[in-house]
């Protein structure tokens, strides 16, 4: 079985797991501790928030600045544009910003997301009936 981790390193481990759950992500408590928390997205992919000092224990490199600088951006494919609103406006509520406008591109509409530490989701309703032929 393949599964996605996502590691991401936060400055406040409880903070960041309050606005996870809100976000729509749920707690797996066997594998989060005091340093650490996994927040689960699906069956098959989960989600790291990492303390600084526990972050850097698994790398070589600095930390990026998350709030001035994009370390990437991870998106989320959802089942409807009311999915992609519902979940941006838990996230706005959870104490997120969305540093862009809504886009749409026809067949996709996005809406993005950023926590606390600048972390940036991309939420999106793909309609493939709307893609562009040839």
């Amino acid at each position: 079985m393949k599964q996605v981790f996502i590691n991401l390193a936060v400055k406040d481990v409880n903070r960041s797991m309050e606005f996870y759950a809100k976000f729509g992500f749920t707690n797996n408590p066997q594998f989060s501790d005091d340093s650490g928390k996994c927040m689960v997205w699906s069956e098959h992919i989960f989600l790291m928030i990492l303390s600084h000092e526990k972050f850097s224990s698994f790398v070589n490199k600095p930390i990026a600045d998350t709030k001035t600088n994009v370390a990437g951006l991870f998106a989320l494919s959802l089942d409807s544009m009311d999915q992609v609103n519902e979940m941006a406006e838990n996230g706005l509520k959870a104490g997120g910003t969305e540093p862009v406008p809504a886009k749409d591109y026809g067949f996709m509409q996005t809406r993005n997301i950023e926590d606390y530490d600048g972390h940036t989701w991309e939420l999106f309703f793909m309609d493939m009936s709307k893609f562009p032929k040839e």
